[in-house]
C-alpha cells in the first residue's frame, strides 16, 4: 500500500501546489470491503469544502490516466484535522515542541497511551517531555501504532 501512496503523492504533489495547498499526506488503505484513497492538504488559512472539491477535480483524472490503483476505490480529499494524524518526518518537524499522543503496540511503564512534548526524534525513537515526570521519555518508533497532534479543547 505504502508504494501506491507514494506514487500517487509523487504524481499529485506538484498540481496540489500549484493550486496553493501543501499535500500533507496520502493514504491507501482498506476498510471493510471498499478501498479508499485519501488525500489531505493544508493552507494557513484552514481547508473548505470548496477547497476540497477544486483539488478533488484537478486530481481525479490524473489519477484515472495514472491507473496506479486497480481495485475500485473512494477518493476523499479533506483536511489534516486539527489533530492531525503524523505520519512522517516532516509532520514531525513541524511539531518539535508541541504536544503529541503516541498510541503504542506495546505498554510502557503499563501505559499504552503516551501524551507530552516532542522534544527530538530520529529513524529509531521519539523523545518526549510527559508533564509530572523528571527524565524524557524515550519511545521506539517500531512500537508506535499511531502519533496525532494533541490540541486541548476549552
Amino acid at each position: 500500500m505504502a508504494n501506491i501512496e507514494e506514487k500517487v503523492e509523487n504524481l499529485i504533489h506538484k498540481t496540489i501546489e500549484d493550486l496553493g495547498y501543501e499535500l500533507y499526506d496520502v493514504i491507501y488503505e482498506k476498510e471493510a470491503q471498499d478501498y479508499y484513497l485519501r488525500i489531505f492538504i493544508d493552507k494557513l488559512e484552514g481547508i473548505s469544502l470548496e477547497d476540497c472539491e477544486k483539488v478533488n477535480d484537478a486530481i481525479n483524472d490524473m489519477l484515472d490516466e495514472a491507473n496506479y490503483i486497480k481495485d475500485q476505490y473512494f477518493l476523499e480529499v479533506s483536511s489534516p484535522g486539527i489533530e492531525r494524524v503524523l505520519r512522517k518526518d516532516k509532520h514531525l518537524q513541524a511539531n518539535l515542541g508541541n504536544e503529541i499522543v503516541c498510541h503504542l503496540f506495546k505498554a510502557i511503564e503499563k501505559e499504552k497511551q503516551i501524551e507530552g512534548v516532542l522534544q527530538e526524534f530520529d529513524q529509531e525513537k521519539l523523545i518526549l517531555k510527559v508533564e509530572g515526570k523528571e527524565e524524557e521519555t524515550k519511545i521506539e518508533r517500531k512500537n508506535i501504532a499511531k502519533m496525532k497532534l494533541k490540541y486541548h479543547w476549552n
